[in-house]
């Protein structure tokens, strides 16, 4: 199949005036995409995207003293990992004596999840 295309010919542009328009805009705001960003960062480390996995299954509170033998890691640097989670909002803690206990938060990951699948929040809350 030939298919024939007819350019146009080059013409000098002002400088400062854009080459063309945008095909698409965004539909994500800013300060959605910085919260969803936040999310996709502190899940992009391998560590911490098996955290939240391990996390998800349990049907509770889980100690870290339950996580560390998971990973080829120190405890010091699984309590960092399970830091950013949280600092992220999909994860949260509650202390019992010496130990802390983490959970993942219910709607942590929804919008994220929801943007990713191309649901727009608007559309799941109907």
């Amino acid at each position: 199949m030939d298919i024939d295309l007819e350019l146009a010919p080059k013409r000098k542009r002002a400088a400062g005036t854009p080459c063309c328009e945008p095909v698409v805009y965004p539909d994500v705001e800013r300060v959605r995409a910085e919260r969803m960003a936040a999310v996709a960062k502190a899940l992009g480390d391998p560590i911490r995207l098996q955290l939240v996995d391990v996390l998800r299954k349990h049907a509770g509170k889980v100690c870290v003293c339950e996580l560390t033998p998971l990973f080829d890691v120190g405890q010091p640097t699984v309590s960092h990992h399970l830091k950013v989670l949280r600092q992220a909002g999909i994860v949260d803690s509650e202390r019992q004596g010496l130990w802390a206990y983490y959970y993942v938060l219910p709607d942590a990951l929804a919008e994220f999840s929801g943007w990713l699948g191309g649901t727009r929040s608007e559309e799941r809350a109907t």
